[in-house]
């Protein structure tokens, strides 16, 4: 849980790091592109082959996924992270779990728990105190968006609950890696970032940051994940969901000086709060199965880890 919290926290900085002086739709790319292609080398030679086929509607799903969380939702972490403050963006991201109960309640019909509903209250007003800073030097674009990538991820999250992705998480993982890594170098083509890579003008630190995303945000901190979903509760696990900003608001403020203020502040305690009622609802023991190897969505319905994983991992 430790590496957890600190890995995905620590994330927002490192992005923030390698995109100084690396393109970020290409940076991403990169990032995606190597691990995935990693994990899915190892990934596909493991578990039942013959009952868990990779086809079409596999790679489909991987691909609807992986473009909304990765490119969508990622992509739009890494631009909006050249405008605005690595903890704020943490901090918007967090409310992935507030757009997830909204979508999810258009799409199934499904009644919110009043503790949820008391939840997306407050987490929006959170992020309405975060963003609505009167006189405050705040990019409305990169802030806007900020806000659409965390619609991405939540879009993607809910999708991925019912979408024919294979039945084992880490090769289901490789699979969004590289159709994301692949959505995002497209983008980074079209936008022009081609032309504004300079290889030899690559720092030193934006490299260790790549390599940081690669190795510890990407293959180790997702690792960690699926065996603790296999390991303990799912409601301890869900708690990366309100430390993490935390995390990053706290490296962003230590390592590279951004300011935090008493409405930060205050606006990080109201959205904190508001995740952790939504997660503590979604995971109240009368709407989860018997304990088992997988995660759970709403109405007790059974899932694989990994797409446990998307509606947990804002």
């Amino acid at each position: 849980m430790a590496l957890l919290y600190t890995v995905w926290g620590s994330t927002y900085l490192a992005i923030k790091v390698a995109i100084r002086t690396i393109p970020p739709f290409l940076m991403a790319s990169t990032r995606f592109l190597v691990a995935g292609a990693l994990l899915f080398a190892w990934a596909s030679r493991r578990g039942d082959r013959e009952a868990d086929p990779i086809g079409l509607p596999q790679w489909r799903s991987a691909a609807v996924v992986g473009t909304a969380l990765l490119a969508g939702g990622n992509g739009g972490v890494v631009w909006a992270e050249r405008h605005v403050a690595s903890g704020v963006v943490a901090l918007i991201i967090a409310t992935v779990p507030l757009w997830m109960a909204v979508i999810d309640r258009a799409a199934s019909g499904r009644r919110l728990p009043r503790m949820a509903v008391v939840g997306l209250v407050m987490g929006f007003a959170g992020l309405a105190l975060l963003i609505g800073r009167p006189g405050g030097h705040v990019d409305p674009v990169g802030i806007g968006v900020a806000v659409v990538a965390s619609l991405c991820w939540a879009s993607g999250s809910v999708y991925a609950q019912r979408s024919p992705l294979p039945k084992r998480p880490l090769l289901a993982a490789s699979m969004e890696m590289l159709s994301g890594g692949t959505v995002l170098a497209l983008a980074g083509v079209v936008s022009g970032e081609a032309g504004q890579l300079h290889v030899a003008q690559i720092s030193a630190r934006s490299l260790a940051g790549l390599l940081y995303l690669i190795v510890f945000g990407s293959l180790v901190a997702f690792s960690a994940y699926a065996w603790l979903l296999s390991h303990v509760r799912l409601s301890l696990v869900s708690t990366y969901a309100y430390v993490n900003p935390v995390v990053a608001v706290f490296l962003g403020w230590a390592i590279l000086s951004e300011p935090i203020t008493g409405r930060t502040l205050l606006a990080s305690a109201v959205i904190v709060t508001a995740v952790a009622l939504i997660v503590a609802a979604r995971n109240a023991p009368s709407r989860l199965p018997p304990p088992t190897d997988t995660g759970a969505c709403e109405g007790g319905e059974e899932l694989p880890p990994v797409q446990a994983e998307r509606a947990r991992r804002p």
